[in-house]
């Protein structure tokens, strides 16, 4: 090597001197120089200060290890491990300044087993890397292989690569910060609950994180693709619904030095229902007057503003269910329709429980201006049928992701075009629902508990509306149960009562000769109304003491179809004019366990209906089926005079009398079917009038198992 003033010695076991890259492996390390930077600054600095080797060393794991090098003697491989305090290096370390030495054996700062003595080394001269917080992380070392004088320009070229190392490991330390603090903003940006995104100059999307992609999929899945392309399957509008153009789009205006704070906007995508977002965009400026970029930010707040509009919606609601004088049919109506048309949904249903006959019955319906209406919505659903029956008999909302997958329980809607439903019970209490109210989207929604939580507040108001609207019908029934019972005794019972005092007077005016002959027809009018008066009063007690719960119920297991085919056969038919056929339906053998006189009391009652408002004769259908021998289903049909259809669902009050049987003077207290209903109850069984063509038609389901 030119200028070299010495060289290391040669060892006959280790062989002559070899280049690094044949005898070590050295990585980056932890003070950031790399193997061959520090080779090449170590070759540098040896030609510049005319020594044989020259090292650079780092402080890495509590020891100064070797990274770089030039001229290295073929023992360097044996010092490895050797320890720091007895190295000249690590002198440099502890005192933190440069250390020069002209002849090692001659220095008493010269530990005697230095690392030095054993490759031959004479003349030193160390100078510190030092980090960018000033502290000492490395040397760098000249060594001749003979005592010398180092002058003042060879001391300050070793200073100099010691100082050129020391801004290899600045620049490298600034490298990794700011590989560290990209890592972290690209750990944050992606774990965002905000959508963030930008472009640059030429309006190309440079960047979108997760949220980003997952707001906007179908616009961020290639990187570098033009904002002005969303619109081409993207349709944006504002807070007055109004589309924005590709150049409107917030990140576009803020391209163009715009900046944007909460602006509202509406994305719609096809298949998927609508999100609202607050954006807020700005440019990224390269100077005074230029711009590199534009960045946006924008939150996903459908559901706050989804909420706000409910909430408005409440109140809204809430001014109508206050009225006194509004029908259930009318406020139902209402109430679907500012729902539906909150929530942008095209289709609700209103569905009123009637505990009477264990059905749900269709209250009110709302279909959307240019929605098909092609969803069928039948009479009646029973516990447990359809969407509306499952949340009634699980008195729990149901959201159904997917209508299309799930099409039992959705229906026609199904079929429809509809997608997503939501049914919520409408409450009286913890136990008991007054109604359903049931909302189809026509996309995929996914549940939303804020959505659920503001549904369930409004089937709250809906509940407490009906709970008030069913204490007025209970009063007005009060009222006019009340009548009908004062007409009840000035006319069913006084009609007997008199025609007993009348007969009663006749019978005690008779001579004894007239008595055989004229006073037993008497008494047997008299026995006649007094049989029909008993028959009220019984009546009235049986029906008490159901109520009040002092009446016997016995269970034991009986055939309901052999008593009912002796109550067909024991029917009293009218003795002149019109007699109605019986036909009956029934299977061989029906067993239940219930009270067999409380339920053949049920069956004679239907039956003495059917004959009693079939005037004019006509056919009576009496069928009796089993179901999966749970439940058993006794239907009575007749072609008599029927219930009005203002009338039906008063059919089992008590005291009811329809205004057909009064003009005809159809005589009868109107407490049969009522008490029928009661018993039923006790049996957790039901009783309904069901839709007929012709005259009455009632069924009575009665359970198996008591």
């Amino acid at each position: 090597m030119s200028g070299v003033s010495g060289q290391p010695p040669a060892d006959p076991e280790v062989g002559p001197v070899v280049g690094d890259s044949q005898v070590r492996q050295v990585e980056l390390t932890a003070a950031g120089i790399s193997a061959e930077a520090a080779d090449a600054l170590a070759e540098l600095t040896a030609s510049s200060v005319g020594a044989p080797t020259v090292m650079i060393h780092v402080f890495q794991d509590e020891r100064l290890r070797l990274v770089g090098g030039c001229g290295l003697p073929p023992q360097w491989e044996q010092l490895r491990g050797a320890p720091m305090a007895s190295t000249l290096a690590g002198i440099v370390v502890d005192s933190n300044l440069p250390l020069i030495v002209t002849d090692v054996d001659a220095d008493a700062r010269v530990p005697a087993e230095a690392p030095l003595r054993l490759i031959g080394g004479a003349a030193y001269a160390g100078f510190p890397i030092r980090d960018p917080r000033g502290e000492v992380t490395g040397v760098v070392c000249a060594v001749d292989y003979r005592p010398r004088e180092w002058s003042a320009a060879q001391l300050a070229a070793v200073d100099q690569a010691a100082q050129a190392a020391t801004a290899f490991v600045a620049e490298r330390h600034a490298a990794a910060e700011a590989a560290r603090w990209s890592r972290f903003l690209d750990l944050l940006l992606a774990n965002l609950h905000v959508a963030v995104g930008a472009c640059d100059a030429a309006g190309k999307v440079v960047f979108a994180n997760e949220a980003m992609r997952q707001a906007f999929p179908a616009h961020t899945d290639t990187a570098m693709r033009d904002v002005r392309e969303w619109g081409a399957d993207l349709m944006l509008c504002d807070a007055t619904g109004r589309p924005l153009t590709p150049e409107q789009m917030p990140l576009l205006r803020a391209l163009r030095g715009e900046t944007l704070r909460d602006f509202l906007m509406t994305a719609y995508q096809r298949g998927a229902a609508p999100r609202e977002f607050s954006a807020s965009a700005q440019p990224i400026p390269a100077g005074e007057d230029a711009i590199q970029g534009a960045v946006i930010c924008a939150q996903d707040v459908t559901a706050q503003r989804r909420a706000h509009r409910l909430h408005h919606c409440e109140l809204r609601l809430a001014t109508i269910l206050a009225r006194n004088d509004v029908t259930v049919e009318h406020a139902g109506g209402e109430m679907l329709r500012e729902l539906a048309d909150t929530l942008g949904w095209p289709h609700a249903e209103l569905w009123l429980v009637d505990e009477d006959a264990g059905l749900l019955r269709p209250a009110a319906r709302y279909d959307a201006p240019g929605n098909a209406g092609d969803i069928d919505m039948p009479q009646q659903l029973r516990c447990g049928q359809g969407l509306a029956g499952a949340a009634w008999e699980n008195q729990d909302h149901i959201w159904v992701h997917d209508a299309t997958i799930d099409a039992r329980i959705c229906g026609s809607a199904a079929g429809s075009g509809l997608r997503s439903a939501l049914a919520v019970p409408v409450p009286a209490s913890q136990t008991h629902i007054l109604a359903v109210l049931v909302l189809f989207a026509d996309v995929v929604e996914e549940p939303e508990e804020i959505l659920i939580m503001l549904v369930n507040g409004l089937a709250g108001h809906l509940g407490q509306f009906l709970e008030r609207r069913r204490s007025m019908e209970l009063q007005l029934t009060l009222l006019r149960t009340k009548d009908e019972y004062v007409a009840l005794i000035g006319h069913e019972m006084r009609t007997p009562l008199t025609s007993i005092g009348a007969y009663a007077d006749l019978l005690g005016g008779l001579d004894a000769g007239d008595f055989d002959t004229e006073g037993r027809q008497l008494a047997e009018v008299i026995g006649r109304n007094t049989a029909e008066l008993r028959q009220i009063i019984d009546e009235l007690l049986d029906l008490a003491a159901i109520d009040t719960g002092h009446a016997t119920f016995t269970c034991q297991q009986f055939d309901l179809a052999e008593q009912v085919r002796q109550a067909v056969a024991t029917i009293d038919l009218p003795p002149d004019g019109p007699r109605p056929s019986i036909h009956a339906d029934l299977p061989d053998q029906c067993l239940l366990s219930a009270d067999p006189v409380r339920i053949r009391q049920v069956v004679d009652a239907l039956l003495n209906n059917a004959v009693t408002y079939s005037p004019d004769g006509g056919q009576i259908t009496v069928a009796l089926r089993a179901i999966a021998g749970a439940v058993a289903e006794l239907t009575v049909t007749d072609e008599g005079i029927g219930v009005p259809d203002d009338e039906r669902e008063r059919l089992f009050s008590r005291f009811y009398r329809s205004s057909r049987t009064r003009d005809r003077r159809i005589p009868g207290a109107g407490l049969a079917l009522a008490i029928s209903r009661a018993i039923l109850d006790r049996h957790r069984g039901s009783i309904a009038l069901l839709p007929s063509d012709k005259g009455t038609r009632i069924q009575a389901r009665i359970p198996s198992d008591c």
